[in-house]
């Protein structure tokens, strides 16, 4: 590799990582309680299910909205989930088709009495704020493409810094750590070995985050493509002033797909469905199929069934880039990973801003001793950013 191309990847991971590593130590610093998210959540849940009769009978889900509608006189009826492993619904309301989050009531009900266990709208708690900081920095829409933008950099800077480091790979055993010829140097030498350990990991949650900034973008393409597609015999109809039983249209919507299991209702209008239909997102029942969402639209006036289209490429991989970012697919063990990983990230990030910044002082007091900086092109041109690969260039030294 020739000195001008080595200049080039270090120019490119100096800006990329000084660009992003503020926003990135935010990420994982916000990012490791929702790790957990689940474990958080069942520790401080306040819907207990009451003890009852396992052969208790269930409640019709109509029922269940009917009873979030009484909590909230005026509302309408925005979407309705499962519980996958108890016999509760979530039923979010409205005072219209498309309401700001602010506005939304979310209502946690027991479908064997349709009582409702708990509120679900703690806009201001822990847990709210830290997925607030992660996905959007309470800034919406533009705070999602920007922290996508973030996740990148954080991508291009890691990679670049794979390519200045590796040269020097071979005149070091790997996991030499110099810790005997300065603090800079030390901490160099933890800064390359945790960047490569943790390569992988950093480009996998990377990329999975930045699909995730782009859901928006990718719903409203999918609503102007494959469902405009789905509903056109139904184009110009309004939203109906009266639903049809939304039981029955997910009976409907599970004869159409035998084998499958609701995961949520989308009522019409909104931005999972159309105007004139409730959008069944149906899911696999098994563990390879389960994260695979497949939409099915049924007539809300009449209840009849009327398409049903697997989600495109880009779709699924929105999908299936959620719980990847999370480490919700391998249950404890895998979240535990994902939580070492994330630490160990977190010091990466830090040591390669202190490295930038002694870097700097190094320069700065040698000029002020005029005392000339060796160019020297390999070597310190590759100290030049705080990413999870910079200052690679003075493994040599």
């Amino acid at each position: 590799m020739t000195n001008r191309t080595i200049r080039i990847w270090t120019l490119i991971h100096k800006w990329t990582s000084l660009i992003c590593t503020i926003f990135m130590l935010l990420l994982c610093l916000t990012g490791l309680p929702l790790i957990f998210h689940d474990e958080i959540e069942a520790l401080t849940a306040e819907d207990t299910l009451p003890p009852m009769p396992a052969d208790t009978p269930l409640k019709s889900l109509d029922e269940a909205v009917a009873s979030a509608l009484a909590t909230y006189p005026g509302e309408r009826p925005l979407f309705l989930s499962f519980d996958v492993d108890r016999p509760v619904v979530n039923v979010t309301t409205g005072p219209g088709a498309r309401p700001p989050v602010s506005q939304m009531h979310i209502s946690a009900i027991d479908l064997r009495t349709t009582r409702i266990l708990a509120d679900l709208n703690d806009d201001g708690g822990f847990m709210h704020v830290m997925l607030r900081l992660h996905v959007d920095l309470f800034a919406g829409l533009p705070g999602e493409l920007f922290l996508g933008f973030m996740g990148f950099l954080l991508v291009l800077a890691t990679l670049s810094g794979v390519v200045i480091y590796a040269p020097f790979m071979r005149k070091l055993s790997f996991g030499t750590v110099r810790a005997g010829r300065g603090r800079r140097l030390k901490w160099l030498d933890l800064h390359n070995m945790l960047g490569i350990v943790t390569l992988m990991w950093v480009v996998v949650v990377g990329l999975t985050g930045v699909i995730n900034t782009l859901s928006v973008p990718l719903v409203a393409y999918w609503r102007a493509n494959e469902l405009a597609a789905m509903i056109a015999p139904y184009e110009g109809k309004p939203v109906p002033e009266r639903f049809a039983s939304v039981d029955a249209a997910v009976r409907t919507a599970m004869e159409a797909a035998p084998g499958m299991r609701p995961q949520f209702v989308a009522f019409p209008g909104v931005r999972f469905s159309s105007n004139h239909h409730y959008a069944v997102w149906l899911r696999g029942a098994t563990p390879a199929t389960h994260r695979i969402l497949t939409p099915a639209l049924i007539d809300a006036e009449t209840g009849a069934f009327t398409d049903m289209r697997s989600m495109p490429w880009y779709m699924l991989a929105l999908r299936l880039s959620q719980p990847l970012h999370f480490g919700d697919y391998g249950g404890l063990p895998m979240k535990i990973l994902w939580a070492v990983l994330d630490l160990l990230t977190i010091v990466i990030l830090g040591s390669g801003l202190y490295l930038w910044i002694a870097r700097r002082r190094l320069v700065q007091n040698r000029r002020a001793q005029d005392r000339p900086v060796q160019d020297r092109p390999v070597q310190d041109h590759a100290a030049a950013g705080p990413g999870p690969r910079g200052a690679a260039g003075e493994a040599a030294e």
